[in-house]
């Protein structure tokens, strides 16, 4: 196989739906090949030397790495977020970045959806109370008698306005970025983030993460009593202790997590009321055929010398 005709991959699900894209890519004569899903330099510098497609996952891409491949042309991110890839470094030598925007949306907002009933109905502590041949009672809520809040309405956001829309809930959203407008069309009602942070009972993140964590004590103390925290976007958004002792001190009824992994001695993982899974949002049959079939096709059309569906640099 020539030199530059070789694709790498450092996502463990792409193809292991559908195996479409990846036939998709021998098919016009590319070789796949599979490196570290950690974006580990020396383990993937062999690849990068030959590669001219990087199909890339969340871990890093580094000036280093970009370095490392002389004829890479495309980064095609497999998901949304880019933060992790240096795109100065990209633009400065020619190569492309792609992400496959809305591809996950849908299952991302379904999981946030079951985080929300998990605190709410208590299903994890509940569970460990049969196991431990417990049978307490404890009192939920219905979805539907709820005010929600949407912090961030991008296609995750939309979604899970949505869905919550037909549970019932009144939603508000505070997103800068969106008409207000946009948001009404799918029966959500646009709020500053003072009132959405008073008013809700379900306070749900949905954007990208600053420079500084967004739910900080500040933000925690502008909460309504006993709200009930989700965080299906980033860990960065939160910063863990204000989120810990939030929950120890009953300020917060509960936080639902999809994007920390607590070490078993940091507070946050000792806190009550709490729901953490392991990144599970996007990992649906369906949503791993959507950004594989994305992606495959970023590459094709950049080696076809095409404009790309989703270009995050040109």
């Amino acid at each position: 196989m020539e030199q530059q005709r070789t694709v790498l991959v450092t996502t463990r699900s792409f193809g292991s739906g559908d195996a479409g894209p990846a036939e998709q890519l021998r098919r016009a004569g590319l070789e796949v090949v599979h490196g570290d899903p950690d974006h580990r330099l020396p383990d993937l510098a062999e690849y990068l030397t030959r590669c001219v497609a990087w199909i890339a996952g969340v871990g890093p891409v580094t000036a280093d790495h970009l370095a490392a491949a002389p004829g890479l042309r495309i980064v095609a991110r497999y998901g949304v977020g880019v933060d992790a890839v240096d795109l100065a470094a990209a633009r400065a030598r020619g190569i492309r970045v792609t992400n496959t925007p809305g591809a996950n949306a849908r299952s991302v907002a379904e999981h946030t959806v079951a985080l929300l009933l998990a605190t709410l109905r208590h299903v994890a502590s509940g569970d460990r109370e049969v196991r431990a041949g417990r049978w307490p009672i404890r009192r939920g809520r219905e979805v539907g008698a709820l005010t929600v809040g949407l912090v961030g309405f991008g296609r995750v956001g939309e979604e899970v306005g949505g869905l919550l829309v037909c549970f019932g809930a009144e939603v508000l959203a505070h997103d800068p970025g969106r008409e207000p407008g946009e948001i009404r069309e799918v029966g959500v009602r646009p709020s500053t983030l003072d009132e959405l942070l008073g008013a809700a009972e379900v306070v749900s993140l949905h954007r990208p993460p600053g420079e500084r964590p967004l739910v900080d004590a500040g933000f925690l103390a502008r909460l309504r009593p006993g709200a009930i925290l989700l965080n299906t976007a980033r860990a960065a958004l939160v910063d863990p202790d204000a989120v810990a002792i939030a929950l120890e001190e009953g300020r917060l009824s509960a936080y639902g997590d999809d994007v920390t992994c607590p070490a078993p001695e940091d507070r946050l993982a000792g806190a009550p009321n709490t729901v953490f899974t392991p990144h599970l949002g996007a990992a649906t049959t369906e949503a791993i055929d959507r950004m594989g079939s994305i992606a495959a096709e970023e590459v094709l059309r950049t080696l076809r010398g095409e404009p790309a569906l989703h270009p995050v640099t040109p």
